[in-house]
């Protein structure tokens, strides 16, 4: 999981490309990234850290031109702790392509090998979006007859891409002289969403990133989201072209941005993930209802912040107090997306205090988002008990994590995820909690889909069916060997 957007305006982009880089640091921690077109002049910075602390002044005033795109990294591939594997990512031929990726490809093996044996490119660190842009590169080389590149090249370099690339990518590049292109997979599974400004000189303005709410702050009509497999290219002068490049497009968005890794104000796929939460927890309260005593339940609280549209609407279901017992520090990340265990759980106390007049003696019903590895969850009932709770019932507005998640969210071995080969009894007593209830898998994916135009979703980390068909058992005992979270 990433944050990317890319811009092409009629005024200089490096400030909009940072704000809304601060929009969508939810989205990663690890390092940050800029680059910007002027004319045929490319220029970027990239370092670790988040935004605030990635750019000075003088930074940005190098940032020039009217182009540009940015990203926040959250290491799913590669190493995290490696800076020179942060993105944007170049490459000098053809023409100049700096290129950004959210989302994760399966298929990088094969794709290491024929760079080097057919295409002849050097790739020079374990990034998989390092592979995305050299075969991006090879495909427009192989497209180009003369000195100029026409949107059909583009087109039909985007349409081999897709052939050759599996797994999930929202990608975003400049093609230096030339313009903007962004491509979505043809699953769709990761999102990318296209907009637009009418400015005063008569012009537009055009923006594409990973959540609406960058186009919203920053005054850009929402115009639809990019469709799986499909490409928008857009030129310097401010000239769009769109184009399905996919042969059999089906969109399986993640169902994980809605549970938890998009912000609450996103609509993504045309779909509000504030109402999407609401629903996961009308629908949890039901089940809570058939397996949990409510004459035992005194209070429901959240675990701020992506829980909380779930927990009041448990809460107001069951018709039991809403109360806030735990505080969050805002200046510590997001856990889950923190890279190692050892730093995840030191996090936990540093993000989360528990006050304890709201715990003293209370049988407390505390909702989270989800259970991924437990360390967050297991802390949190120990911080309840701690704080004088009487009996803790913890539950989830997903259901329980039990495979990997191979297309863009780190959690690649089955043996780090607490729910895998485990019943919900033995999980509780993991947990240490008196009762643990999860959300039905039926259940999140209704609350998701509700009133939506989607015909299915990617629930592979919940059921272990992969979307795009291609994970086989000895790519997930590969990725468990080679790759930690």
């Amino acid at each position: 999981m990433c944050g990317i957007v890319g811009i092409v305006s009629t005024e200089p982009v490096n400030q909009q490309i940072y704000d809304a880089l601060l929009l969508l640091q939810h989205r990663g921690q690890d390092s940050t990234g800029i680059a910007t077109a002027d004319g045929s002049h490319l220029h970027m910075h990239k370092t670790k850290g988040q935004v605030r602390e990635g750019f000075r002044t003088r930074d940005m005033r190098t940032l020039v031109g009217n182009v540009g795109l940015g990203h926040v990294r959250y290491a799913t591939a590669g190493a995290a702790s490696n800076e020179e594997e942060a993105q944007p990512f170049y490459v000098n031929a053809p023409y100049g392509i700096i290129l950004v990726h959210n989302g994760n490809l399966t298929n990088t093996r094969e794709l290491t090998k024929d760079l080097f044996n057919i295409d002849r490119r050097h790739v020079n660190t374990s990034s998989d979006t390092e592979l995305l842009l050299n075969v991006l590169a090879t495909e427009l080389q192989s497209t180009i007859s003369g000195s100029d590149l026409s949107p059909e090249n583009v087109f039909h370099a985007v349409a081999n891409l897709h052939k050759r690339v599996e797994g999930s990518y929202a990608a975003i590049a400049i093609i230096s002289g030339h313009g903007l292109l962004a491509f979505r997979d043809p699953f769709g599974i990761r999102p990318l969403i296209l907009g637009k400004r009418e400015m005063d000189n008569g012009k537009t303005d055009y923006v594409v990133a990973s959540e609406s709410l960058v186009l919203e702050s920053g005054g850009y009509e929402i115009v639809r989201d990019v469709e799986p497999g499909e490409a928008v290219f857009i030129t310097q002068d401010g000239t769009l072209y769109t184009h399905q490049c996919a042969e059999n497009p089906i969109l399986r968005p993640c169902s994980f941005e809605y549970v938890y890794l998009a912000r609450p104000d996103s609509v993504m796929n045309g779909i509000s993930v504030y109402e999407t939460r609401l629903r996961m927890g009308d629908r949890l309260a039901a089940t809570i209802a058939q397996h949990a005593p409510l004459g035992d339940i005194d209070v429901v609280m959240p675990i701020p912040d992506s829980s909380r549209p779930s927990a009041m609407q448990v809460a107001r279901t069951l018709g039991v107090e809403y109360r806030e017992g735990f505080f969050k520090n805002r200046y510590v990340g997001r856990t889950f997306i923190m890279p190692g265990q050892a730093q995840r759980k030191r996090s936990v106390r540093q993000k989360l205090n528990a006050m304890s007049t709201e715990f003293k003696g209370k049988n407390v019903l505390i909702v989270d988002d989800s259970i991924v590895r437990g360390t967050t969850s297991r802390e949190i009932v120990e911080m309840a008990r701690a704080a004088g709770a009487n009996k803790v019932t913890f539950t989830s507005a997903a259901p329980p994590v039990r495979y990997p998640h191979v297309y863009g969210i780190n959690m690649p071995s089955r043996q780090e995820l607490i729910a895998h080969g485990r019943k919900i009894p033995e999980i509780a007593q993991e947990l240490g909690a008196d009762h643990l209830i999860y959300q039905e898998v039926a259940d999140m994916e209704a609350a998701i889909m509700e009133g939506s135009n989607l015909t299915g979703l990617d629930l592979s980390c919940f059921t272990g069916e992969y979307v795009t068909g291609t994970i086989t058992p000895e790519y997930l005992d590969w990725v468990e060997r080679n790759q930690l979270s």
